[in-house]
């Protein structure tokens, strides 16, 4: 089974935070990851094939947004809020209230 890497909180850098989350499909997914909690990558939905979901979703592993815990043939994603508030205090919240009011403004 292929090990999935997770960066350690002092690795987190803002730059792979900001680029992550400057897709509107992964922004998204992470403003999901933090309504729903733990949830497996099937309950994330997008306009995108599974091969792009699986792009996004790595992209914010690799960038320390999201933690993937692998289980039997699922995976399950869950927002690393605690690890990004410990390493950039104050960063994430208002970009999940940007995000949901730029959803309320589409829907």
């Amino acid at each position: 089974m292929k090990i999935l890497h997770h960066p350690q909180v002092g690795d987190i850098q803002l730059s792979s935070v900001l680029y992550a989350l400057s897709d509107p499909t992964r922004l998204g997914i992470v403003a999901e990851a933090a309504r729903s909690g733990e949830q497996p990558c099937s309950h994330f939905h997008a306009p995108v094939v599974k091969s792009t979901m699986s792009h996004h979703i790595r992209t914010l592993r690799e960038a320390g947004v999201i933690r993937v815990r692998v289980q039997g043939t699922q995976h399950f994603l869950t927002l690393r809020s605690e690890d990004l508030e410990e390493r950039f205090p104050g960063l994430l919240q208002p970009l999940l209230q940007a995000a949901s009011q730029t959803n309320s403004d589409h829907a």
